[in-house]
This record gives C-alpha cells, sequence and structure tokens, in this order.
C-alpha cells in the first residue's frame, strides 16, 4: 500500500501543487470519462487526498503545464518533467498506429494529416468536432471516426499535436510547438532507446517495490517484455537488484525482482491507515488485474461490456480497501437529478463479515464521497448487502 500512497490516513490540502506531488509518486493517473460516481481520475485522487476536488487538477493540467496527456496502457495525465520518456512511445506509436489504423478504421485519415495541422496552426486549439466538418460522422465508436478525428489522434499520439485540456470529456488539441518549452518540443531531440528503457525499468521498480519483468514493462506499458527482461539480468548482474520470493494471497511463492534494500525499507513495516476507502477499479493498486488477483485474492474485473444478464455484480463496481485487505465490492451510482448516491448492492469479499464497525465506516466514507459525487445525500437500495453479509459483531 506504501508504494500505492494508500498507508497514511487522506489529509491535508489538496491543490494543484499536493496534486503534482501524488502524480508524480503515483508515476500516472489514469483518465476515464465514466462518471457514475466520479470520474477514475478524480476519485483515484480523492481516494489519496479526501479535500480533493477537480478543479485542482483542471488547474495543474491546463493552466499550469504541471501534467501533458499521453498513453500508457490507456490514455493518462504525467508530469511534464517526464515528457522527454514519452519519445520513444511516440516513435513506436507512428509504425503500430500506421499499420494497425488503416485496417481499424476509415480510409483516409492519412490524407487529412497537413490540413488537420494547417487549421490548427491558423484557428488555434481544436477538438475533433471542429475538423472534418465535410467528412461523414459515425457511430461515435473507436472503429468508425471520421478521417479528420482520426488524423488528429495520430498526430497527437506521434507528437506533432498536444492536448491542451478538455471541454465536458472532449480534447483540444494545439501545435506541441506553442505548448511545450522549446527544449520539450524539439523534433531534433535525439532518441535515447537505452536510456529510455532504463528510466522505465527503475521507475516501475521505485513505485512496485518488487516486480517480474512482465509487470516493469507494463506498468509505463512502452517498453517490452524482452527489453524489460534483459534490463532485469543486467540490473540483477550489477548489483542493483536482487531476487526475491513474494507470498501470493493463496500462500504460494512467486520469484520477483527487487532492490537490496528492500529489506530494510521502513514502508513493509507502516500500519495502514484503518479509513475504508473506495477504489476507482482503475487504482495503481488494482491496476494490474493478473498481480492484484495474486497479491490481494481479489479477482476483479470491469462488466460494463458484459451483458447485463450475464454480470456477477454490475455495470461499474469499486472495491473498498480496508487497511490493505480488499474487503467488498458495491455497485452504487450519483444520481445527480435526485441529488443523491444510491447504493444498489454491496458484496462483501469471500471470509469477510460485515461487521457494525465495517457498516460505519462504509456510512462515513459515503457521506465524505457525496461532495466529489456532486450529491447531498445517500439511498440504500431495499436488500443493498448480499451473499450472506449478515450484520455481526467482530
Amino acid at each position: 500500500m506504501n508504494r500505492h500512497l494508500l498507508t497514511d490516513t487522506p489529509q491535508g490540502n489538496a491543490g494543484p501543487d499536493e496534486m503534482l506531488e501524488i502524480i508524480r509518486g503515483l508515476g500516472f493517473v489514469q483518465l476515464d470519462s465514466i462518471n457514475t460516481v466520479a470520474r477514475a481520475h478524480d476519485l483515484i485522487l480523492f481516494t489519496r487526498k479526501a479535500r480533493y476536488m477537480p478543479t485542482a487538477l483542471k488547474t495543474l493540467y491546463e493552466q499550469d503545464r504541471g501534467l501533458f496527456e499521453h498513453w500508457t496502457h490507456d490514455a493518462a495525465v504525467i508530469p511534464m518533467e517526464f515528457y522527454p520518456y514519452w519519445q520513444l512511445r511516440r516513435v513506436r506509436d507512428a509504425i503500430k498506429l500506421q499499420k494497425q489504423w488503416k485496417n481499424w478504421r476509415r480510409d483516409g485519415f492519412e490524407a487529412q494529416l497537413q490540413g488537420v495541422l494547417d487549421q490548427i496552426r491558423e484557428q488555434g486549439p481544436l477538438s475533433s468536432s471542429d475538423v472534418g466538418k465535410d467528412e461523414k460522422r459515425g457511430s461515435g465508436g473507436w472503429w468508425d471516426w471520421h478521417p479528420s478525428k482520426t488524423a488528429l489522434e495520430y498526430l497527437w499520439r506521434t507528437g506533432a499535436l498536444s492536448v491542451v485540456g478538455r471541454e465536458g470529456f472532449k480534447k483540444r488539441y494545439d501545435l506541441t510547438e506553442r505548448v511545450l518549452e522549446k527544449s520539450l518540443s524539439d523534433a531534433t531531440n535525439s532518441l535515447d532507446v537505452e536510456a529510455t528503457i532504463d528510466w522505465c525499468c527503475n521507475g516501475a521498480m521505485d513505485r512496485l517495490g518488487f516486480a517480474t519483468h512482465t509487470e516493469l514493462a507494463k506498468f509505463w506499458a512502452h517498453v517490452t517484455t524482452a527489453e524489460a527482461k534483459a534490463w532485469c539480468i543486467a540490473a540483477l548482474a550489477r548489483g542493483d537488484l536482487i531476487q526475491v520470493q513474494v507470498e501470493s494471497a493463496d500462500g504460494s511463492m512467486k520469484p520477483a525482482f527487487a532492490r537490496p534494500t528492500l529489506p530494510d525499507d521502513a514502508g513493509l513495516d507502516a500500519e495502514p491507515t484503518n479509513r475504508l476507502r473506495v477504489l476507482s477499479p482503475f487504482d495503481p493498486a488494482l491496476r494490474d488485474r493478473k498481480r492484484a488477483a495474486r497479491l490481494f485474492g481479489f479477482q476483479y474485473t470491469v462488466e460494463m461490456f458484459v451483458p447485463e444478464a450475464k454480470r456477477k455484480y454490475g455495470y461499474y463496481v469499486f472495491p473498498l480497501l480496508e487497511r490493505d485487505r480488499l474487503v467488498a465490492r458495491v455497485d452504487m451510482k450519483a444520481f445527480r437529478d435526485k441529488d443523491c448516491l444510491h447504493v444498489k448492492a454491496l458484496w462483501p469479499e469471500k471470509g469477510v463479515k460485515w461487521t457494525p464497525a465495517r457498516a460505519n465506516a462504509f456510512e462515513a466514507e459515503l457521506h465524505r464521497l457525496i461532495d466529489l459525487a456532486g450529491v447531498s445525500k445517500v439511498i440504500f437500495e431495499d436488500g443493498w448487502l448480499r451473499l450472506g453479509g449478515v450484520l455481526t459483531e467482530p
């Protein structure tokens, strides 16, 4: 929990400076549009600073330019000082996307690249609705973008454009040369692949504490598993890493790499806060589903794409963290037109008793959360406590 900044009680100031410190510590924060209670990026930050409100992130990103937006395993906001290490990603995306998008997207986006650049150069920041106005609009799915929207995304992913903010959740793009300092945006900056691999693997190890080479590669989703494996072997030979055995939730042991200082890390003995917290399904502690299942015994699937009749839990279910244990998951939604946070169902995890103390802690957390959700009260549906979650004494 310490590496994911979940050990301390989430208190203290929550302005732009504090948010930058948190995002720097996490590495990045995933962006997501789903707003059943709060958007993923907002809930991730709220979980670590309970005074957080979205205006702090907007100020840090759009006004202070302390962050840039790009891709890890998904869209994310990332500290601006990390921008040079995304050059490898931009170069590799240029090759990959040209090949993939010829097959996955509508034809013709390459012919629109220069026209989109010229339009933004002349008119300033634009969104996808401002370009390709004579092109047929599609269904809205990523596979059916109009060619100029695909051109916008390609130019962003490969570095010619930068996202300068969002209206609602729609990205606005501008020329990178107008957004970033010249030292960052200069196209003549050389790409140092080995230095980037080293930075990525070191940064992932620092934020995970221990990891397999596959987990290191997945963290930023920049380097290949083969590159991460070679880095681990070389670091092990230099004495920069050691091999450790990590106990899984089921008692089995799995080998991993770690820093030689890990056994003496004070974070290992840090007692996590007993405050029960609602986690985003995309929280850094859970983002790697296989790692979360192995370490916490917590099997989680986002079921939004599962037909309702086949869902085990719900459309968008939130894990509940107590100390260093995931104790339940809850299906809830903010109905802003009715000014309420509606709790539909809660399932305690296997072996967890839903005691009065836990029930009180859960209600207290919901009442802290409602400001972020934009409502003023909490309503529980009849029969909301599920699967044997009977109130019992500890």
